[in-house]
This record gives structure tokens, C-alpha cells and sequence, in this order.
């Protein structure tokens, strides 16, 4: 295994590198400032100027690993670059490679027919729409994806969906154009993993209700959010089935597997710019006598995190190479890896950087304590950290047969 970027992504890693600092960094206030002003939930202006930007300069889709829509990049090439993208919060979706959306374009990029790709593929491609992706429910425990109860029931050439989810990112926007919602078509099939089924349910079908945005630790993460949503006796034509009946559990399982990693990349990026913040404060504050940056407990956090933060990215490298060389699949036991790695690295090291703040880093001046609500919830996004080390287990396990 070999990490070094190669030519190509190296002049990426620069071009973005350098769009970052120049149009990224310096609209971070001012994007807070037009989220703060009116209504929360409409899209600022200088989101849709970065990305217009963000096209002109060739950086764009640049998630879609070996498909025709994308840069061509792999797994592992893109990896660096979706690093650099996480530093900022803003930064994801100035060059649509944010989420849901990337995993909504690869699922339909991969799963979607002709007509599914050329109707909502082409404008979430474009920045034109949004989406979101409907899988948790209130009443459940969805770690288990099996146990989900929302009804998807053919009756004749459509399908009827009733069903209430909830923290579905995305779903406030009103830029939001298309769902991928996942519910049970087969309740009755003995294979449980074969009863359920996704459907794509435009979000102004009627009967489709967003019940409320919901907050993280008091954050609403508007104008994008999540949301609480009810279906209530939708009405979608069976054309808009993926792939088939009974596949919604081999989608999802196809779907998260790069949702997943994608994460972990930006997190690395989220790390370093904590980290960085966190030795820039310490050098400027002084404390009994001498700087907080020669005191020895600063000094040993630094170095952890920056232990943890290398730790970190090469188990990402390795699982994105093991996706790219052996597949999904066969990586299953590393991209579970980097699920509990990776955010529990995030949470740790942007605690130390709240600590080394002081009480200013509780505030949102310093935007650490938006990260730490984010770290958190990472935890549970795509799985709680329960499920992959079960998974782990099991794996290790089967070695000894």
C-alpha cells in the first residue's frame, strides 16, 4: 500500500488548497452572518457564489469514484482532498461533495435507471437541487435497519408509502428536491433482509409533511438541518422503485460503505484545524508565569492529538485502498474501523482545543463547540459505534473457525 498522492491528485490538493484560502476561509462569517439574517432556512447568497466559483475552477463532483460523473478518482485519491474539504464548514458543499447528497448520487448513479438519473441525478450533479435520505425512524431502534416500519404497499402501477422518520439531514432545505426513502415492501419474506425496498419520493408529493427541524445540542445546522418527516399515504409511481423489491437492505449496505468513509475524510480535515487553532491559542496565552505553549500538559496534548489525527488517516488510507483494490465487501472489517476511530479522534482532540481555549472555547466565537456537537453526532450517523465494533468482533472471530 502505497499513500503518497500522485501528480494528479497533488495538483488537486494545490488547486484546493489555494480556492480554500482564497474564497473559503475568508466567507465563513460572512455565511454565518446571512444564515443569522431573515429566515434561517433560505439559502445564503454566498453558498450559490462559491459554487458557482467552485465550477468555474474545475473542482467539482469530485466525489464519484469510478463513474463517468465524476473526476475519476478513486477512493484513495480522494481521500486527501475530501480532507482539505472538512476543514471548513461551509466548504463540503461550495464543491458538491457534501452530504446526504454524495451518497444519494452514487446510490442513484449506481442503482437509478435512465430516467431516475436523468431527472434527479443531472440536478443534484448540477447544484441545482438538494436531497435527503429517509431511513430512521422515532419508533425503532434503526441501527437495525430491518427493524424499520414504514410501508411502502404496490397498489396497482404505484406504490403507497406511509411512514414517520426523523433526523433526516437535509429535509428543511428548501433546496431539497428528491428523498430516498427505505421502507417495507415484503413484510411477510422469512429473509428479513430482504423485505424492505427504496423508493425515490419527490418531497413535493403530497402527503409528504416535514414535521419540524430538529436541534444537535441546540444547533438547527439550517439552512441544511434535519428534520422529523411524515409520509402519509404518498403516492409514487413503481418506476420510481431502485432497483427492484426486496433490495433496500443490499442499497443501503452499498450506500454507506463510501457515506462512511466520506465522513471520516472530512473529520481528518475537522482534527487538523482544531488542532491547529488549539496551538495558535496556547502560543498567545500566558499563564502563571510563561505561556500556556511550555506548559507541560499542553505539550502532551498537542502531542496526542497529533498521534491520534496520523493514527487516524492512515486506517482511512488503508480502508479507501482496500475499497478501491478489493472492494466494499472484503473492507467491510476496516470502513467499520474507521466509523469508531475516526469520530471518537475528532471528539478528543476538538475537546483538548476547547480546553486549551478556556472558557472561550464553550462559545461560538471560535466555532469549536459547533464541532464538538458535530463529533458527537457522528457517532451515531451511518451506525452507532455499537453496531461496527459488533461487527468487528464477529469479523476477528471468524478467523478463529
Amino acid at each position: 500500500m502505497y499513500f503518497a498522492p500522485n501528480a494528479k491528485v497533488a495538483a488537486l490538493q494545490e488547486k484546493l488548497q489555494a480556492f480554500m484560502d482564497r474564497h473559503i476561509y475568508p466567507n465563513e462569517k460572512r455565511y454565518a452572518a446571512e444564515v443569522e439574517s431573515g429566515d434561517r432556512w433560505q439559502p445564503p447568497a454566498v453558498m450559490e457564489e462559491l459554487k458557482a466559483k467552485a465550477r468555474d475552477a474545475g473542482l467539482w463532483n469530485l466525489f464519484l469514484a469510478h463513474s463517468k460523473h465524476g473526476a475519476g478518482l478513486t477512493n484513495l485519491e480522494y481521500a486527501p482532498l475530501c480532507e482539505i474539504m472538512g476543514r471548513s464548514p461551509i466548504a463540503p458543499e461550495a464543491f458538491n461533495c457534501s452530504a446526504p447528497d454524495t451518497g444519494n448520487m452514487e446510490t442513484i448513479d449506481i442503482y437509478g435507471t435512465e430516467e431516475q438519473k436523468e431527472r434527479w441525478l443531472k440536478p443534484l450533479l448540477e447544484g441545482r437541487i438538494r436531497s435527503c435520505f429517509a431511513m430512521t425512524e422515532p419508533a425503532v431502534a434503526s441501527s437495525d435497519a430491518t427493524n424499520i416500519e414504514s410501508t411502502i404497499v404496490r397498489d396497482g402501477e404505484d406504490y403507497v408509502i406511509n411512514g414517520r422518520k426523523w433526523w433526516i439531514t437535509g429535509a428543511p432545505d428548501p433546496r431539497c428536491g428528491i428523498a430516498i426513502v427505505m421502507g417495507k415492501s415484503d413484510p411477510g419474506n422469512p429473509d428479513r433482509y430482504r423485505q424492505q425496498s427504496m423508493v425515490l419520493v419527490p418531497m413535493d408529493t403530497p402527503g409528504v409533511k416535514v414535521v419540524r427541524p430538529l436541534t444537535v445540542f441546540g444547533y438547527d445546522d439550517a439552512p441544511n438541518g434535519h428534520a422529523e418527516v411524515l409520509f402519509e399515504n404518498v403516492r409514487v409511481p413503481r418506476s420510481n422503485i431502485l432497483l427492484g423489491e426486496g433490495r433496500g437492505f443490499e442499497i443501503a449496505q452499498g450506500r454507506l460503505g463510501p457515506g462512511r468513509i466520506h465522513h471520516c475524510m472530512r473529520s481528518i480535515g475537522m482534527a487538523e484545524r482544531a488542532l491547529e487553532d488549539m496551538c495558535r491559542r496556547v502560543k498567545s496565552r500566558v499563564a502563571f508565569g510563561k505561556p500556556l505553549s511550555e506548559q507541560g500538559v499542553t505539550l502532551e496534548r498537542i502531542a496526542e492529538a497529533r498521534i491520534a489525527i496520523e493514527q487516524a488517516r492512515l486506517l482511512v488510507f488503508k480502508a479507501a485502498y482496500m475499497m478501491d483494490t478489493v472492494g466494499n465487501k472484503v473492507a467491510r472489517a476496516e470502513i467499520a474501523m474507521i466509523k469508531v476511530a475516526v469520530p471518537n479522534m475528532l471528539g478528543k482532540v476538538v475537546d483538548m482545543s476547547i480546553q486549551a481555549h478556556g472558557a472561550a472555547g464553550l462559545s461560538d466565537d471560535f466555532g469549536l463547540a459547533k464541532l464538538y456537537a458535530a463529533a458527537r453526532t457522528l457517532r451515531f450517523a451511518d451506525g452507532p459505534d455499537e453496531v461496527h465494533r459488533a461487527q468487528i468482533g464477529r469479523l476477528e472471530l471468524k478467523k478463529y473457525n
